[in-house]
This record gives C-alpha cells, sequence and structure tokens, in this order.
C-alpha cells in the first residue's frame, strides 16, 4: 500500500478513535461530573493568535481542535500501520504521541499545565480516554492498511523461572 493512501486510511481510523474518546468522555462525565474541558478550544485561540473569548463562545473552535487533531494524528497511525508498527504495542507507542502532541500545544502555548501538577483523578481520566482514542484508532488503522509482507521472524519464548 502506498504511503498516501495509508495516510488517508489512517485519517478515517482518527476519526473512529476521537468519535470512541469523544462518546467514553461523554459516558464519564455522567458519573464524575466533570464539567467539557475547554483546553483545545484556547489552545488553537493561541495557536491562530485570536484573542481571547469566554468558554460558551468557543464551541466550535473547542470541537475544531478536539476533531482535528484527532482525525490527523491518525494519519501517522495509518503510516504506522503499514509499516511494522502494528496490533497492542504499535497503539501503546501512538497513545504516547497522542500525549505528547497534547501537551506540547497545550504547554506551548501556555494554556495547559505540566500533567504530573494535576491532580491523579484527572491524570487518570485523561490517560484512560487517550488510551480509548488510541487503540481504537490503532484496531480501524490495522483492519483498514494492509501491513508489511514479510514475514515474522520466530523467535524463543520464554517463561519467568526457566531459561530462555
Amino acid at each position: 500500500m502506498k504511503k498516501t493512501q495509508a495516510a488517508l486510511w489512517g485519517l478515517v481510523a482518527g476519526a473512529a478513535g476521537v468519535a470512541a474518546m469523544t462518546l467514553a468522555e461523554k459516558i464519564e462525565q455522567q458519573f464524575t461530573r466533570r464539567p467539557n474541558s475547554y483546553v483545545p478550544a484556547h489552545t488553537l485561540e493561541r495557536v491562530l493568535g485570536l484573542p481571547h473569548r469566554p468558554d460558551e463562545e468557543r464551541l466550535v473552535l473547542n470541537h475544531t481542535m478536539h476533531w482535528g487533531q484527532g482525525i490527523l494524528l491518525g494519519a501517522v497511525r495509518g503510516l504506522m500501520a503499514a509499516g511494522v508498527l502494528r496490533g497492542s504495542v504499535g497503539s501503546f507507542l501512538f497513545m504516547n504521541l497522542r500525549l505528547l502532541n497534547d501537551q506540547t500545544l497545550e504547554n506551548a502555548t501556555g494554556v495547559g499545565a505540566p500533567p504530573w501538577t494535576w491532580p491523579r483523578d484527572e491524570q487518570t481520566i485523561d490517560l484512560i480516554h487517550k488510551g480509548i482514542y488510541a487503540f481504537v484508532t490503532g484496531a480501524v488503522a490495522d483492519r483498514l492498511i494492509q501491513g508489511p509482507t514479510r514475514p515474522a521472524v520466530p523467535r524463543a519464548g520464554w517463561t519467568v523461572g526457566q531459561p530462555a
């Protein structure tokens, strides 16, 4: 599969991943009573050099950043799926890319705070949601995009307490 085609299928996978993450966020908010976050809107506001506006005036900007990041980063996962970074390992690595992307933009613009300064419950919720995004995006990308045709190289396994 060509890289361009893999990246395009990755956009589809990214859309599926961000839809799953958004659904999970809405379900979680029903239980935790956590309000909507407008950090994506204010991050994009700063990136575009727009004047600061209240949250209630930034719903479209919030959706643009939330969905846009998820869909665009899906192209990277599509390229990973076309190469050798597939399955759960590829999705785990991709989750870290998503976290890095968010934190870089949010902190570089001064909108966010470093995650180690967050309360633990917020850290946990963010990791769960980004994990849902990454693993759904990965599952869809791995399904839509054919991986490399070379066979896997078998290797000896190991069991705890037994020599390899």
